[in-house]
C-alpha cells in the first residue's frame, strides 16, 4: 500500500520541491554538483554553498526544499542526510503547506521565548527531540 502512495507524495511535495529545483542550473553553472539519494535530488558546492552561507538569516550546512535537498559540501550532506530525510517526510505530509507552517512554527517558539530554529517543531522532530 506504501509503494502504490509514494507518487502521490512526491506529487504533493510537489510545489516545494520546484522551488528546490530552481537551485538546479545556477548550481551547475558555478562548478557545483548534483546526485540522487534515497528518493532525493543533492544539490551541493557553488550557488547552494553561498546561498547557504550568505543568504538566509543563519549559516546553513545544508537545507531541504521538497525533495531537494542542498549543501554547502558533500560532506555537510553526509552528515545532515537522515535530519535533512525527515524534512523530506515533513514535505510529504504537509505539502504545499509545509513552508508556511515551518515559518508560523519558528514565530510561535520565539514570540513564546524559545528559540525560532531549535524550537520550531519541525527541527525538533527532525532533531528527533519529540517522541
Amino acid at each position: 500500500m506504501r509503494r502504490a502512495l509514494r507518487p502521490f507524495a512526491y506529487l504533493w511535495a510537489l510545489p516545494n520541491t520546484a522551488l528546490g529545483l530552481m537551485f538546479f542550473l545556477p548550481v551547475l553553472a558555478t562548478g557545483g554538483r548534483v546526485r540522487a539519494e534515497r528518493g532525493a535530488v543533492e544539490l551541493y558546492g557553488g550557488f547552494a554553498r553561498f546561498f547557504l552561507r550568505r543568504c538566509l538569516l543563519v549559516r546553513a550546512s545544508a537545507l531541504c526544499l521538497g525533495h531537494v535537498i542542498l549543501g554547502q559540501d558533500r560532506a555537510c550532506l553526509d552528515q545532515a542526510r537522515d535530519h535533512e530525510h525527515v524534512h523530506v517526510r515533513q514535505y510529504e505530509r504537509w505539502g504545499p503547506l509545509m513552508l508556511p507552517l515551518y515559518f508560523l512554527s519558528s514565530f510561535r517558539a520565539w514570540r513564546s521565548g524559545g528559540h525560532f530554529y531549535f524550537d520550531n517543531r519541525f527541527e525538533r522532530e527532525a532533531y528527533g527531540l519529540d517522541g
